[in-house]
C-alpha cells in the first residue's frame, strides 16, 4: 500500500503528461487530416462528457444552496456584492492590459501584413447577432427565461441561474413541505459528483487529444511571429494573479498560494482544455470543502462564468492595443479611456456566445478606429493564449467565492485549515463528493 501511494501520480501530473504527449503527437502528425480528425473527435467527446454533467450539478446545487439561504434580502445583498466585486476586478484587469501594452509596445515589433490570416467569419456572424439583439439590453432581457427547458437545452447560464434562484426561494418558502425537494436535489447532486469523478479519470486522454489536434493543425512554427505578444499575454495573466488577486486575497486574510494549492488541479485542467466548463463541478465542490458555504459557491461561481472573466478582460485590452500599434494607430489617453468604458460594457453581453473574446473585440475595435480585419492575424494563435486566459478565469472565480463568503461570514476558517493540512499530508482531501 505504501508503494502504491509512493508511485501514485496526482491528477495535475497526469494532465501535464497528457499535455506534453499532445504536443508531441501534434508535432508528429502535423497536417495529417486523419490524425487531426481522430484527436479532435476524442477531445470533443471528453468535452461533451463534462457538458453532460455541468447543468445538472448547477441546477441541483444552486437550488439547494438558495433554499438554504432562504432570505430574499440576504440574496439581494450577496448578489450586489458579487456583481460589484466582479466589475471592480474586471475593470482593473482591463486597465492592467492597457498599462502593459503601453509599456512594452508589442505591436510595434511585428509586420501585421506579413502575418498569416485566419478565417474569423464565424465570429463576425456572432458579433452581428449580438449587435442586432441589443448588447446590454439583450443581456438584461435574456436573464429571465420564457422557457427554462429551452435555456437548459441551449446551456444559457444566466436564465438557468435566475430560475434556480426563484425555485430555491419558493422551495424555502414551503418550509417543512419543501424538505423533500431539497433532499431529492441534494441526492441528485451527489450522484452527479460521483459521475464527475468517473469522467475526470479520462481527463489526461481528453487533454492529449485536444492539444494534439490543435498543434497538428497550426504547427509550432505558427507561434514564432507572435511569440512576443504571446509572452506578454502570459506575463499579464501572471501579474494579474500574483499582484492584483494576491492583494485582494491579502485584504481578506488569505494567502494566494494557499488558494492555488486548493484549485491547482482545476487550473491545470482548464489550462489544458481551454474550457472552464470542464472544471465547474469540481471547482464548486473544492470551494465547499475549503470552507465556503454551499449557498455562496452555488451562486458566485456559476454567475462568475458570465460576469467575472478576468483573463478575458486583460487580454481584450492588450490585444486591442497590440493591433492599434501594429497598424501604427496612436491611441490618445482619451481614446484608451473610451476603450476601457466600451470593454466594460461589451464584455458583459456575450456570455455563451461562440468565440466570446473575438466577438467583444469585434464590437470594440471600430470604436477606436482599428481595422477589425486585424483580428484575423492573431486568431491563429488564440487557442494557445486561450489556455492561459481560461486558467485565470477559473482561478479568479475561485477567489471570488471565498471573498464573498468571507464578507458574509460564511467562510469556515477551521475547515479551510483542515483541508490545507490534508493536502499537505498526502491529498486525502482532494476526493470529491461521492467517493
Amino acid at each position: 500500500m505504501e508503494a502504491h501511494k509512493k508511485w501514485h501520480l496526482s491528477q495535475s501530473w497526469q494532465i501535464a503528461i497528457g499535455l506534453v504527449l499532445g504536443v508531441i503527437l501534434g508535432t508528429v502528425f502535423y497536417q495529417n487530416q486523419t490524425a487531426i480528425t481522430a484527436m479532435a473527435n476524442i477531445g470533443t467527446m471528453f468535452i461533451n462528457l463534462i457538458q453532460m454533467i455541468v447543468l445538472p450539478i448547477v441546477v441541483t446545487c444552486l437550488t439547494v444552496g438558495i433554499a438554504g439561504m432562504g432570505d430574499v434580502k440576504k440574496l439581494g445583498r450577496v448578489g450586489v456584492k458579487t456583481l460589484v466585486y466582479f466589475e471592480i476586478i474586471t475593470t482593473i484587469a482591463i486597465i492592467l492590459g492597457l498599462i502593459i501594452g503601453n509599456i512594452f509596445h508589442p505591436g510595434t515589433l511585428v509586420d501585421i501584413h506579413a502575418l498569416k490570416a485566419t478565417d474569423i467569419s464565424q465570429y463576425v456572424a456572432s458579433a452581428k447577432t449580438v449587435a442586432k439583439d441589443g448588447g446590454m439590453w439583450n443581456l438584461l432581457m435574456g436573464i429571465i427565461p420564457t422557457n427554462i427547458f429551452a435555456s437548459l437545452n441551449a446551456g444559457n447560464m444566466m436564465p438557468i441561474i435566475f430560475f434556480c434562484v426563484m425555485f430555491g426561494l419558493g422551495t424555502a418558502a414551503l418550509g417543512e413541505k419543501g424538505k423533500i425537494i431539497i433532499d431529492f436535489l441534494d441526492a441528485v447532486s451527489k450522484v452527479m459528483f460521483k459521475v464527475t469523478n468517473w469522467v475526470m479519470k479520462t481527463a489526461p486522454i481528453g487533454v492529449c487529444a485536444l492539444i494534439g489536434s490543435t498543434i497538428a493543425q497550426m504547427g509550432l512554427g505558427a507561434l514564432k511571429p507572435l511569440a512576443y505578444f504571446i509572452f506578454l499575454a502570459y506575463a499579464a495573466f501572471a501579474l494579474l494573479i500574483v499582484v492584483v488577486l494576491g492583494i485582494v486575497a491579502r485584504i481578506f486574510g488569505l494567502r494566494i498560494s494557499n488558494v492555488f494549492r486548493v484549485v491547482k488541479d482545476e487550473v491545470v485542467l482548464a489550462f489544458s482544455t481551454s474550457s472552464s466548463e470542464t472544471v465547474l463541478p469540481r471547482l464548486m465542490d473544492k470551494m465547499e470543502r475549503f470552507g465556503v458555504s454551499r449557498s455562496m459557491t452555488s451562486f458566485v461561481i456559476p454567475t462568475g462564468y458570465s460576469f467575472n472573466l478576468d483573463g478575458a478582460a486583460i487580454y481584450e485590452s492588450l490585444a486591442a492595443l497590440f493591433l492599434a500599434q501594429a497598424y501604427n494607430i496612436n491611441l490618445s489617453i482619451g481614446a484608451q479611456i473610451s476603450l476601457v468604458l466600451v470593454l466594460m460594457i461589451t464584455s458583459k453581453g456575450t456570455a455563451g456566445v461562440t468565440g466570446a473574446v473575438f466577438v467583444v473585440l469585434l464590437a470594440t475595435m471600430s470604436t477606436i478606429g482599428v481595422p477589425t480585419a486585424g483580428l484575423a492575424f492573431i486568431a491563429g494563435v488564440d487557442r494557445i493564449i486561450d489556455m492561459g486566459r481560461t486558467a485565470v478565469n477559473v482561478f479568479g472565480n475561485s477567489l471570488a467565492s471565498i471573498v464573498v463568503a468571507k464578507s458574509e461570514g460564511e467562510f469556515d476558517e477551521a475547515k479551510a485549515e483542515a483541508y490545507l493540512a490534508q493536502l499537505h499530508n498526502g491529498g486525502a482531501a482532494v476526493a470529491t463528493h461521492g467517493d
